[in-house]
């Protein structure tokens, strides 16, 4: 097992994946290929951020909260035209948590 799957920020990141590609299908293409992208870079640049030290971790981390942000933007975006097929309060919840985790990591 690698270190980064034993964080508990990756775990929440790994939980909010399946959720953001479900709410994607009910997205237009441009939004849908935007939040999957978005969803997975979280995971992504927290793995890559573990593997590194100093800045560069810290800029991986910084990289993985602003991914967070983004989901939670295009999700705010498609509550706003009116299209939910994931709860989307249970999709904040866990960026919440994650911005929050990732701010942490990043001082």
């Amino acid at each position: 097992m690698f270190g980064f799957q034993n964080l508990d920020v990756y775990k929440c990141a790994n939980a909010f994946l399946p959720k953001a590609y479900a709410f994607a299908g009910g997205l237009d293409g441009e939004m849908a290929s935007q939040l999957r992208r978005a969803a997975l870079s979280i995971n992504l640049n927290i793995a890559e951020g573990s593997g590194r030290f100093d800045k560069d971790q810290r800029r991986f981390y910084l990289f993985a909260r602003g991914s967070a942000l983004e989901c939670a933007a295009i999700l705010d975006a498609a509550k706003a035209l009116g299209k939910q097929v994931e709860p989307i309060e249970e999709c904040l919840v866990l960026l919440d948590r994650i911005v929050a985790m990732l701010t942490k990591m990043a001082r």
